[in-house]
């Protein structure tokens, strides 16, 4: 899991994230292989991606945030609706301001 974001980082991330549509789309079959390995893969591209969650109330959504962002070690920057904004640190890109 990357270190937690602190608020600069966060509102930074979010920024950049607000003109992005969502790369990925979790539909009613829920978080099965191949959204997870498609989430993985836009992360490795990407680095910030959003994320739309379809077909699950708020206490689903929230667990399926959670479990996402642990299967592809990324950190959930915001989520609004049923939009998630996800943000994982490329090796080769330069860090985040604190």
């Amino acid at each position: 899991m990357p270190a937690p974001l602190s608020p600069r980082q966060r509102a930074q991330l979010k920024s950049r994230a607000h003109s992005l549509e969502p790369y990925v789309q979790v539909g009613q079959a829920g978080l099965s292989e191949a959204v997870v390995a498609e989430t993985d893969r836009a992360l490795a591209a990407h680095s910030l991606i959003k994320v739309r969650l379809n077909g699950a109330d708020r206490s689903a959504r929230a667990q399926l945030i959670s479990e996402l962002c642990t299967r592809v070690d990324a950190a959930a920057v915001q989520s609004v609706g049923k939009v998630l904004v996800l943000w994982r640190p490329r090796p080769d890109a330069e860090p985040l301001r604190a």
